[in-house]
């Protein structure tokens, strides 16, 4: 019989429905048996012991929120009578002691990448074009039209062959009836590669942003920071810098940016200023040439083989829910260790989805240095946001909360799973580069895209990005693997989910098979042999975090 009720941790005061739960019937849970006294949706908790106003409520082991009213043992727990609540940290004993996984079957693995001048190994192989201002974006839009779908990087031919059929049939006289009615046809066949002018290059990025002017210097310092880290990224063989000339976000501080990333910088990068070259259809022109020209120098690349020390994955969650800390995050964390056993690297960022696990996460610091960057990182991100009337209390989403997860400590105890059992080896803050092997933690929202764009920055090459509601994400230059935390969203949604671990839900799977199964798909995708959902769609999400108040 499957599993119905699930205790995650031993010292938890609630049980877990794995599945909706109705009034009045029993479940039995670690030899207890519990009658529910109202219906518990599926994700959702249940009290395992009377509770009173401002006890404690605990999940993974850990303070997720407070009572605000009596609850009776087996009553659903949710946003009425239970609010957030977290333990506070200190820097303390290190503990960095951890049990490595058995790594016997990935030794001897490898995965077919591009290899830099620098020592790192991309997983594809892009050229980017970048404005310095949101000035330029207009310009790179033109530069798009002329260079994406004749090269043949167009990713949406299926839907402007069914926009030409509406056109047809507009034009045959048909009223809105018969549009609405319309049968319209998938012509998948152009779909793909094969008219790839330049068959080693994966795309040409085009990263529109809405800064480097009117805000404040801090704030083009770090976009030029984040920019850098685009350019010197693996992933990507050369640039088209474009500057009008005058903005706070000079070319000269994404020189320097450039510089503190990789010293020996040596990839074509074209920097165009507006200002000085005067006509924008001679800056346009030459921005198409020197584009064309680079095109032809990165598709001079191959991939050869590389070994798995070479990865840097980026872990990131996204309309999460009550499942997501019991199936994909524990299962991306195994898939967390295998790699940091094995030399690579790993980020877990979205700072504010790590409130109530902060001791344990320092603790596991290297260095009583790191723990306490983590705390003071974590410590003024909470403050600055409580300044303007918000906190860490305020990031679960209106679905998060809908499926579950109803306090932020709740959330954060599942997503910090992610990062597996390591010890922390660095503390980076938004836009630094992971410059050592292992866990690292980098300071950024909870917001996906921004934490994506940022992870990227930080030299992410593969990013892990689990899901229980479901979500497009992706990013420009980084395959964002996909990976459902119940079986029937990926079934739901197949079109935009890559890999399915409700089967740690269904009992059909371990969360260290999970892990592993995990791992071997990763390699994959990393040797260009498998393309996620994501890169197929062209989901090439970018934001730029302005480290304002985001949660």
């Amino acid at each position: 019989m499957k599993q119905r009720v699930l205790k995650v941790h031993p010292s938890d005061n609630v049980g877990v429905a794995l599945v909706t739960l109705q009034k009045g019937e029993t479940v039995d849970l670690d030899g207890v048996t519990y009658y529910l006294t109202e219906e518990v949706p599926a994700k959702h908790k249940f009290s395992t012991v009377d509770l009173e106003p401002g006890d404690p409520v605990h999940m993974y082991g850990v303070l997720v929120g407070k009572a605000t009213e009596p609850i009776g043992k087996g009553r659903w727990i949710n946003t009425r009578n239970v609010h957030h609540a977290a333990g506070d940290f200190h820097v303390g004993a290190r503990h960095t002691d951890w049990v490595q996984p058995d790594t016997t079957a990935f030794q001897n693995r490898t995965f077919n990448g591009y290899h830099r001048t620098d020592g790192s190994v991309g997983t594809a192989n892009y050229w980017v074009v970048i404005p310095m201002v949101f000035c330029e974006n207009r310009n790179l839009q033109v530069l798009q039209q002329a260079l994406v779908e004749d090269l043949g990087y167009g990713r949406n031919r299926v839907y402007q062959h069914q926009a030409q059929q509406l056109i047809d049939l507009y034009k045959a006289g048909k009223d809105v009836e018969d549009i609405l009615g319309a049968d319209l046809q998938a012509d998948y066949g152009t779909q793909g590669q094969a008219h790839q002018l330049f068959p080693h290059v994966d795309g040409i990025k085009f990263l529109t942003h809405d800064g480097g002017c009117g805000g404040t210097r801090d704030d083009a310092r770090a976009l030029c920071g984040l920019l850098a880290g685009y350019i010197t990224h693996p992933n990507v063989a050369g640039a088209t810098v474009l500057s009008l000339g005058c903005q706070n976000a000079q070319v000269s501080l994404l020189e320097e940016e450039i510089a503190k990333r990789s010293p020996h910088f040596n990839k074509p990068m074209f920097i165009l200023e507006q200002q000085k070259i005067g006509k924008e259809s001679t800056l346009l022109s030459e921005a198409i040439r020197k584009t064309f020209a680079g095109l032809m120098i990165a598709n001079q690349e191959r991939r050869k083989p590389a070994g798995l020390d070479k990865l840097c994955i980026g872990l990131e969650c996204g309309g999460s829910d009550g499942f997501s800390g019991i199936s994909a995050n524990p299962a991306i964390g195994y898939t967390s260790d295998l790699l940091v056993a094995m030399g690579g690297s790993v980020i877990l960022s979205e700072f504010p989805e790590l409130c109530g696990v902060e001791q344990n996460l320092s603790d596991r610091c290297l260095s009583t240095d790191l723990a306490e960057r983590f705390g003071t990182l974590m410590r003024t991100y909470n403050a600055r946001a409580k300044s303007v009337g918000s906190g860490f209390d305020m990031n679960p989403s209106p679905g998060n909360i809908k499926d579950g997860l109803i306090t932020d400590a709740i959330k954060s105890a599942g997503a910090a799973k992610k990062g597996g059992s390591s010890p922390v080896a660095d503390v980076l803050d938004y836009p630094e580069k992971v410059s050592k092997p292992g866990l690292n933690l980098l300071c950024t929202p909870g917001n996906d895209v921004e934490s994506t764009t940022a992870e990227v920055a930080a030299g992410a090459n593969i990013i892990l990005f689990t899901t229980g509601l479901g979500t497009p994400t992706g990013n420009p230059i980084v395959p964002v693997v996909k990976l459902s935390s119940n079986s029937t969203l990926f079934n739901k949604m197949r079109d935009i989910i890559d890999i399915d671990t409700g089967t740690i839900i269904e009992g059909t799977e371990t969360i260290r098979q999970a892990g592993e199964r995990i791992l071997d798909y990763v390699i994959s995708v990393a040797s260009g042999e498998t393309l996620v959902s994501a890169v197929r769609h062209g989901q090439d999400d970018f934001i730029v975090w302005k480290r304002g108040v985001s949660l």
